[in-house]
């Protein structure tokens, strides 16, 4: 599988020296950029990959950078930081970073850290397959069905669901039914894991 890693950083040596670096590896695509806001203009078209992000740069800084990202699965961030800046780096994995590697890096280190953001990459990509898959079943639904299923979801009844919908705890039951086969599932138990991974229950 061919890895994509984006360089963010003002300073050409460092981007230069980490495309060096990164380069031996030939399942890898490296592109750099000179700032913050050069990446922001061009994120929505870029592939998944993981992100090199210096710390701080004209213009839009790592921290901004990692804000606009919104802890996009799309994107796993690792921030590069001068020595003395380990507050700001931590400040940094609050916002979604992965980690942060001082400079000057150590290559071993370095490369250590990739790997691991490319592992969880794939893991965020499968989640995000995973809760596409669950968004498409729920979108089968009617609008009388998933609201329904809203009110199994919240231990409701037939016969209170039925109220709070105005109609018959026989059409509740009819709904029920048609539901549980759209979603192909067995169980409510089974439902309740669609409807999560689809994001209709973000409080759970």
């Amino acid at each position: 599988m061919t890895k994509t890693i984006y360089i963010v950083d003002d300073d050409d040596a460092v981007r230069a020296s980490l495309h060096t670096l990164l380069s031996v590896q030939s399942d890898m695509i490296i592109r750099g950029f000179r700032s913050g806001d050069a990446f922001l203009a061009e994120m929505p078209d870029l592939d998944p990959g993981v992100l090199l992000l210096d710390f701080h740069m004209p213009g839009s800084t790592g921290l901004d950078v990692l804000t606009r990202l919104n802890r996009d699965v799309k994107f796993v961030p690792i921030i590069l930081t001068g020595q003395g800046n380990v507050s700001l780096a931590v400040q940094a994995m609050k916002a979604g970073a992965l980690d942060f590697v001082e400079k000057p890096y150590d290559a071993r280190t370095l490369m250590d850290v990739i790997d691991h953001a490319f592992a969880q990459l794939e893991q965020g990509g499968e989640a995000e397959a995973r809760a596409q898959a669950a968004r498409a079943k729920i979108a089968t639904l009617s609008p009388r069905e998933a609201d329904t299923l809203r009110g199994l979801i919240e231990g409701r009844s037939n016969k209170v669901i039925a109220y709070e919908l105005d109609i018959s705890p026989r059409t509740v039951e009819i709904y029920r039914a048609n539901l549980m086969e759209k979603l192909q599932v067995r169980s409510l138990s089974e439902a309740l894991r669609i409807a999560f991974a689809a994001g209709m229950l973000p409080n759970l």
